[in-house]
């Protein structure tokens, strides 16, 4: 058997790996239009900051290591340019040499990736620009702003690369602006906790500018949708990627409307004997049942095996995506998976979510940190949709758990159950998830009301009734502007000032002292009483970016992070 892969990076190398460990007598060639093969696309922006410190580290693989290591001849700089699928021949171009041959296939494997998109902007031809998708990239940005002694950029999109490398370009010494052209960066966090990383950008000197947009270019200045110019010498595109689905597209293959290419359960497109892999497919989203497309490395490995096994009439059982991913943004860690409730809106499914803020170890450890983690669950049957956490301590940890869970189609009471390791240095005898799924079985038997952080400001400025059960120190450091302090240990002997003819909210430092005190009050016959969801740090993170940019007025006499 012959097979003729197209692309060598993840979802290409992966494949072929696989096939030679499945048939040791089988032909495997892999084309690559590009100057490398296999290499570690997701590490590509931690060279700007020089936390790899060599570009050639990011190379994995080399033809030659190939040949070697696994008999699988790899042709870099070779475009397949056609597909003729009655003859089963591929049309290569040798790009060094202008060379064109065809090469014969009994199995073709497309891995053909994903393109930067680069809008067509006003003036865009006169900037520095730049896009970072692999080696070629980099190494020609990287080399720019050395030699041409750069010290502004800016960056254009807010989507994991984008951040990536703002992030990575800031921590070299640069001056970073971003731009992105919706509210927020980041989509697959709700827009409650991206506030976070919004403020960590800001804190960390990145002007970040969301909710505006690219109109045209003067040089490599932007000028925006708002009237505002951003100085810089050069620019990064990364408003999203597009799938390289040309090849596909003239051989007839079917794709969808996006230009992804449809593929089966097994990873076989329309032609029984071409499969697709990687970021140019269609995949299935386990938790919508729709198809959606998935740009991760992660799912593409996973395709990669699945294709091959097919191929030898392995047992293949494809149990969909959910997304799960994670990021570093300057001190803080934060990782996704599922649905956000954004997401859950658009799809109509009824949710509700819990939004905690434990410690990820003991408190008493040196190195504890303070954990945001939201809880999406389906309404009313507690099944877990999916979860979002952001840390200075191990926040992909608490993710990883949550997405194991919604693979085997697990509830709030599962993720409640869970036995989790526990050490003081490691985590807390109940772990965050253990907590979320805690809230989550209250909320669902209306044992308690809560609101959550985006509710507060309305609140405060309708002039709702709200306690601070926080002590009295800790108030004077920092509250809401209307708040009322009864702390808690005076909370019982103070119940005649409370008024019953009201709602009454009550908030404490993350959710927790007051969730007690709402359980008092309604042991005492308060019946309107709700639970301020993340308590007064959880309110400070969230207003604190908009407050800043938006130039508004606080609803805090003072912000309280720690």
């Amino acid at each position: 058997m012959k097979y003729v892969i197209v692309g060598g990076v993840t979802g290409g190398a992966s494949t072929a790996a696989r096939l030679r460990r499945l048939d040791e007598k089988a032909e495997i060639l892999i084309f690559e239009r590009g100057s490398y093969v296999s290499y570690s696309n997701c590490s590509i922006p931690y060279r700007l900051s020089e936390t790899v410190d060599q570009t050639e580290k990011l190379i994995l693989n080399t033809p030659q290591s190939f040949k070697g290591i696994y008999n699988i001849e790899v042709r870099i700089s070779s475009q397949v340019v056609s597909i003729d699928r009655k003859a089963k021949k591929v049309h290569v171009k040798d790009l060094l040499n202008n060379r064109e041959y065809e090469e014969s296939y009994d199995k073709l494997i497309l891995s053909p990736g994903a393109d930067p998109v680069i809008p067509s902007i006003k003036g865009i031809e006169g900037a520095n620009l730049f896009t970072v998708r692999n080696v070629e990239d980099i190494s020609r940005f990287y080399s720019f702003i050395k030699e041409k002694g750069v010290k502004k950029l800016s960056v254009i999109g807010g989507g994991f690369i984008g951040v990536e490398v703002a992030v990575n370009l800031r921590e070299a010494g640069y001056q970073v602006a971003m731009v992105e052209a919706m509210p927020q960066i980041l989509r697959t966090y709700d827009y409650d906790m991206v506030q976070i990383l919004q403020k960590e950008m800001l804190d960390k000197g990145v002007n970040l500018i969301v909710g505006d947009s690219v109109v045209s270019f003067e040089n490599s200045d932007l000028i925006l949708k708002s009237g505002r110019k951003v100085e810089g010498d050069a620019v990064v595109m990364s408003v999203g990627v597009r799938p390289e689905t040309s090849l596909a597209a003239d051989a007839g293959l079917e794709r969808n409307q996006r230009g992804a290419i449809k593929v089966d359960a097994n990873y076989r497109t329309s032609d029984p004997d071409i499969y697709a892999v990687g970021d140019a497919i269609e995949v299935y989203n386990a938790l919508t049942r729709k198809p959606m497309m998935l740009q991760l490395a992660g799912p593409a490995q996973k395709q990669a095996r699945q294709a091959a096994d097919h191929i030898y009439g392995r047992p293949v059982r494809n149990t969909g995506y959910i997304g799960s991913s994670c990021i570093k943004v300057f001190d803080y860690n934060a990782a996704s998976t599922g649905l956000t409730a954004a997401q859950c809106e658009q799809e109509g499914i009824p949710y509700d979510f819990v939004y905690v803020l434990p410690m990820d170890k003991v408190s008493l450890m040196p190195e504890s940190r303070t954990l945001h983690y939201k809880l999406i669950y389906e309404v009313p049957t507690g099944r877990v949709l999916g979860a979002q956490a952001i840390s200075k301590g191990d926040a992909a940890k608490r993710v990883d758990i949550a997405a194991t869970l919604i693979k085997f189609g697990g509830t709030v009471d599962d993720l409640r159950d869970l036995e989790l390791c526990y050490a003081p240095p490691f985590s807390t005898p109940k772990d965050a998830g253990n907590i979320a799924g805690l809230v989550a079985e209250n909320l669902l038997q209306s044992t308690f009301r809560q609101v959550h952080v985006d509710q507060v400001r309305d609140l405060v400025e309708s002039g709702a009734y709200i306690i601070d059960v926080r002590p009295e120190a800790m108030y004077e450091k920092g509250h809401l502007k209307n708040a009322v302090n009864i702390p808690m240990a005076q909370l019982r002997q103070r119940l005649d000032e409370i008024p019953k003819d009201r709602p009454v909210y009550v908030h404490c430092q993350i959710g927790q002292t007051s969730y007690h005190a709402v359980m008092a009050l309604k042991g005492n016959g308060f019946t309107n009483v709700c639970n301020v969801s993340g308590g007064f740090r959880g309110i400070c993170y969230y207003e604190y970016f908009n407050d800043v940019t938006q130039k508004r007025e606080p609803i805090v006499s003072k912000y309280n992070f720690g």
